[in-house]
């Protein structure tokens, strides 16, 4: 395993590289749904030898802060190790992530569909947009899981405290990373970020994405394949279908946990995708949204990534996605605007939550959202993203 120093992230300026549809799964053929996947474009490349940040959160504190601005600033994205969130608390919700992927297709859907909350099948929003994916998609406060438990679980009380759990745990890892970041970038107020968040009204959501092996027919297939055993020599081979489409995360910080199955690519630079490694599988993958890099005045990347599909082995993940509440007004600290040299003015707006909340969702999934957001310079020209 390699933990990431300032020394292992590679200039990304100067490197020499070059640089969707039904809405739910149907009685069609196997070969009608596999005509309907999304695949990569050939042109592609796909860069593997880029180390990705893992960063030690139990090294000494200033340390960690450089890395983790370092790492916002490059990649929008890093893995935290020694990060505080008990095993036990994973693995429960784990358990019962499997265990709903694993009933049935016609049980699964009576918690659907996923409007927005509860289960989908292949249809990712509301805009055409699908994958080679199956989902459950819950509300990250207790109330709502509360409710929306009971089409999920025939243990109600196990599901709700799952989650409950591990939607806690995963957000005070998130406001810990948020206060880091605050303080790594000279910001007086540490909490400012990580307030947003812990706020009652939070539109925080939690997310458990299941990627079936290629081999998978909802309505054919009631179990889960075995997600530790290779049935086929090309389990390692190059992945092609996309499960889940290229896209930034809207909200502010998201905490993404999976099995040890490969599929997460990251986009550091345009036409470029890095394989993320599921190991170590201690580990968490963070991801800066949109909202944060608005809130940081561009310095932090919202980082574009997609999911590719294995073709033998299923895939799980747990992602917790940290949102504002909606009325939340999304502005940076004056701290990270300079009106004198080095010119550093405002470079978005200021928005709420919903108002942004609205413009991602109204359209689709790879669309650059954040660019609407942006202030014209002084010739009246709106920067690009």
């Amino acid at each position: 395993m390699m933990i990431y120093t300032s020394s292992l992230i590679p200039s990304l300026h100067n490197s020499p590289f070059v640089p969707s549809l039904s809405s739910s799964y149907n009685n069609s053929s196997t070969s009608q749904e596999t005509s309907n996947m999304v695949l990569a474009a050939p042109s592609e490349k796909i860069q593997e030898n880029i180390k990705l940040p893992i960063i030690d959160l139990s090294l000494e504190k200033s340390q960690v802060l450089k890395l983790i601005v370092k790492a916002s600033e490059e990649f929008g994205f890093f893995k935290v190790i020694n990060h505080g969130v008990p095993e036990f608390v994973i693995k429960r919700m784990e358990d019962e992530s499997y265990s709903f992927f694993s009933k049935p297709f016609s049980q699964k859907q009576c918690a659907g569909p996923a409007n927005p909350y509860g289960y989908g099948c292949k249809n990712i929003g509301f805009n055409g947009d699908n994958g080679e994916v199956e989902y459950l998609l819950l509300h990250a406060n207790p109330l709502s899981i509360s409710q929306t438990s009971k089409n999920i679980s025939s243990d109600l009380i196990m599901f709700r405290c799952a989650v409950n759990e591990y939607v806690e745990a995963v957000r005070e890892l998130a406001c810990e990373i948020l206060e880091l970041m605050a303080q790594g970038l000279w910001i007086p107020d540490t909490s400012i970020f990580s307030n947003l968040i812990r706020d009652l009204h939070s539109d925080s959501l939690l997310r458990l994405n299941h990627y079936p092996s290629l081999s998978w027919t909802p309505h054919l297939h009631h179990h889960l394949v075995d997600h530790n055993s290779d049935t086929s020599p090309n389990c390692n081979s190059t992945l092609c279908k996309i499960g889940f489409g290229e896209h930034t995360d809207p909200q502010i910080l998201t905490i993404l946990r999976s099995n040890d199955v490969a599929g997460l690519q990251i986009s550091p630079q345009h036409g470029l995708w890095v394989p993320v490694s599921p190991h170590p599988c201690t580990a968490f993958s963070v991801f800066v949204g949109d909202t944060l890099q608005a809130l940081t005045n561009g310095r932090f990347k919202s980082v574009r990534h997609r999911a590719m599909v294995n073709s033998c082995k299923t895939r799980m993940s747990m992602v917790y996605f940290g949102a504002p509440s909606p009325n939340a007004r999304i502005c940076c600290p004056s701290e990270l605007v300079t009106t004198t040299t080095p010119h550093k003015p405002y470079l978005y707006r200021p928005f709420t939550w919903a108002e942004y909340k609205k413009a991602t969702y109204s359209r689709r999934l790879g669309d650059a959202r954040l660019q609407f957001f942006r202030l014209k310079s002084e010739n009246d020209e709106t920067i690009s993203e």
